[in-house]
């Protein structure tokens, strides 16, 4: 895999905000925990998990938020459940 950055503009009235985002850390962590990834996946994927969440702390910062969805996703993600889940 190899890393692009690619400035792409939204469409008008398309949003993502910083609980889309924390909601993605929490996907990667539900998936991780299930097996979802491929041992040669897992450093890709670690690393997209780190930059996504040093992203979320320096957005929090800036806006002097406490916490966004509650929690900020943590390294090491344990004992994450998704919603509404009956298991």
């Amino acid at each position: 895999m190899t890393e692009e950055n690619v400035n792409v503009e939204a469409p008008e009235g398309v949003q993502l905000g910083l609980n889309d985002i924390a909601t993605m850390v929490q996907i990667i962590d539900i998936c991780s925990k299930r097996g979802g990834f491929e041992g040669s996946e897992l450093e890709s994927v670690g690393g997209l998990r780190t930059r996504i969440v040093a992203f979320l702390q320096a957005a929090q910062d800036a806006q002097g938020q406490e916490n966004v969805q509650g929690d900020l996703p943590v390294e090491g993600g344990d004992d994450v459940e998704p919603e509404g889940s009956a298991d």
